[in-house]
């Protein structure tokens, strides 16, 4: 309901959902903390979340901690349909997903809601795909180095063609591109050339735009790298399950609010992270004085910072709900 409340006060509709799940490394035997995927910690415990992400107010709306061994799809529609609770009375304009979540299925449950959900996922190097990547011939440049193709595929256990989008990226050009080689072809040099990455989805938009909105999924990823290096998501966990998830939930409301604090008050254009929001803002020396019945909060600032953070109380005093991101 906290959530659910929140995204009310926020006046935006048509969002970007981004769909993730982590590794949280465990050091114990916690409840729910099994041996899984880990690439980090290969071997250790941890729990592995389900996290949406609304991408345009650069917030959490969903935590669902699971156990380590749990595999990236499980679970998901309540995931999902809990989310779009949290979200009630808002449009879902697009939904984006990592490779973890290309299954039949979720495709099939986006496509059929009432209210279809237009999608872009990234798709799994499967024999069947890299058949078809291996046929596909025609490709267009759009930059140095890369070239999109954009066609029809259905795997095999699909009932039907879904469209999808293929980037391939010449390796000797650009030595740090993302993706993958389809190393099924070894025999065929021009297959060792390229990095290939794909994407399934249900948009009418050009592929080049299905691509570049793809891309800023990487965000996400961001916002995880925050969440466990800033504010201690890693950290959080007692024996209890279910203690741990509600002590994280509150950790992504508290991320919320700092996302607030800065569209609102700080009003910025880069994203500063608490960590420079810390020393900044708020590890301020300080003390109270008593002058009749008033109390006075004197900071210790410096001359030119002053009307900085003057200006700073001034936006807090302006601030009301609902807030336009």
């Amino acid at each position: 309901e906290l959530f659910n409340w929140f995204f009310k006060q926020i006046k935006f509709d048509n969002y970007t959902l981004d769909l993730d799940s982590t590794i949280m490394t465990r050091y114990g035997n916690q409840q729910g903390a099994k041996k899984g995927y880990n690439p980090k910690k290969p071997g250790r415990n941890s729990h592995h979340p389900l996290m949406a992400f609304v991408a345009e107010a650069r917030m959490t709306v969903n935590f669902w901690l699971r156990s380590g061994n749990t595999y990236t799809t499980n679970n998901f529609y309540n995931f999902l349909e809990n989310t779009f609770e949290r979200l009630e009375g808002k449009t879902i304009g697009l939904l984006r997903a990592d490779s973890g979540f290309y299954d039949k299925k979720i495709f099939e449950y986006l496509e059929n809601r009432v209210k279809p959900v237009n999608y872009i996922i990234a798709a799994k190097f499967y024999r069947p795909l890299k058949l078809a990547i291996a046929r596909e011939k025609t490709y267009w440049p759009f930059d140095d180095g890369i070239e999109i193709s954009d066609t029809l595929y259905q795997s095999p256990d699909w009932g039907k063609p879904r469209r999808l989008i293929i980037v391939r990226q010449e390796i000797e050009r650009r030595p740090k591109a993302t993706g993958k080689q389809l190393r099924l072809f070894g025999e065929e040099e021009i297959y060792k050339n390229y990095r290939y990455s794909c994407f399934i989805t249900n948009l009418d938009l050009s592929a080049k735009m299905i691509w570049d909105s793809y891309r800023n999924r990487a965000d996400a990823e961001n916002r995880i790298k925050e969440l466990k290096e800033d504010f201690g998501a890693d950290s959080f966990n007692v024996d209890d399950f279910f203690a741990t998830e509600a002590a994280l939930n509150f950790v992504m409301m508290g991320y919320n609010l700092m996302s607030l604090f800065r569209q609102a008050i700080l009003g910025t254009k880069t994203q500063q992270q608490l960590k420079t929001l810390r020393y900044r803002v708020f590890a301020i020396g300080s003390y109270i004085t008593q002058n009749g019945n008033s109390r006075i909060l004197k900071l210790s600032l410096a001359m030119k910072r002053r009307s900085w953070f003057e200006g700073l109380w001034s936006s807090t005093y302006l601030f009301s709900w609902p807030f336009v991101v």
